[in-house]
């Protein structure tokens, strides 16, 4: 994953397409939640936020995700790149519930901020 990313200073661009494959293998082994997560933002890279937005929403069954604030992040900031923005404040809300640190909270009350 670190390689696809480091080949960006040479070409100039990032390899979504790859890494959404690496994730994806990283899944299979896995079964993570957090890798599923990683793979639908990459996924929202390679081929559109409301792809991305669909391989979240396939996440809602499991429980965890309840109070995971990476997810509601994740899930905030696809849904204000596909237009929904009051959807995408309920998610910053929620992510911002569930932040401690004050550098994050500061920094999803920002993301909140530009959807009013």
């Amino acid at each position: 994953m670190q390689s696809a990313h480091a080949a960006r200073c040479r070409s100039g661009r990032t390899d979504w397409a790859a890494i959404v494959e690496l994730y994806e293998a990283l899944l299979r082994i896995t079964g993570s939640v957090v890798v599923a997560i990683n793979r639908a933002v990459a996924i929202a890279e390679a081929r559109g936020a409301a792809e991305g937005l669909a391989a979240l929403d396939a996440l809602q069954a499991d429980a965890r995700l309840a109070q995971y604030r990476p997810y509601w992040a994740a899930r905030a900031a696809l849904l204000a790149r596909t237009g929904s923005a009051a959807a995408a404040a309920e998610a910053y809300r929620r992510a911002i519930g569930l932040e401690s640190d004050p550098a994050v909270r500061a920094f999803l009350q920002r993301e909140l901020s530009y959807l009013t």
